[in-house]
């Protein structure tokens, strides 16, 4: 058993500051890989939802799927290509890129985030990654090379480090 001793936790924060640095980079191009597996989505009826409600479900709907340098479709996904390619399917145009979502979305305090807000999170310096809240203390986000599309706690581990602010679009 692995005990969560400073020189592991180092290791776990370098490895994944390594892994998720292409976030916020210039997209190259997807390639193909199966398709997201479903999981639960909110209890109201979808057309009842927000946009940013719609948006959160629909990517929760793509965990499981391959994470792609570039990637905007359920083929595979880069960090702000699910949140790009959710909210178009929830009916709103959004920006494409890490760096243009932190522009367009305005401060929200983590005590006042709603599902669908931006997570926003440094690495290696930069805002580097985002991901979207879900409630309940938790996101959806497309992590890094090798992962796939995930629900993760937000006030733990890494991710509570590395939060920056939170936005609403």
């Amino acid at each position: 058993m692995i005990r969560e001793g400073t020189a592991f936790k180092s290791l776990a924060f370098a490895i994944v500051v390594i892994g998720m640095t292409g976030c916020a980079s210039s997209p190259e191009p997807a390639t193909g890989s199966p398709g997201a597996r479903p999981v639960a989505v909110p209890d109201k009826p979808f057309g009842t939802l927000s946009t940013a409600e719609r948006a959160a479900a629909v990517a929760l709907q793509q965990v499981g799927v391959p994470y792609r340098y570039g990637g905007q479709s359920p083929s595979g996904f880069d960090c702000s290509g699910l949140v790009h390619y959710s909210f178009a399917r929830a009916g709103a145009s959004v920006p494409r890129t890490t760096k243009q979502l932190w522009s367009a979305s305005r401060f929200v305090d983590k005590g006042q985030l709603r599902e669908g807000d931006l997570l926003f999170f440094r690495f290696d310096g930069k805002i580097a990654h985002v991901g979207m809240y879900l409630g309940g203390g938790r996101f959806v986000h497309a992590p890094s090379s090798g992962k796939t599309v995930s629900v993760q706690p937000l006030w733990s581990g890494i991710y509570r480090e590395a939060f920056v602010r939170a936005g609403r679009l």
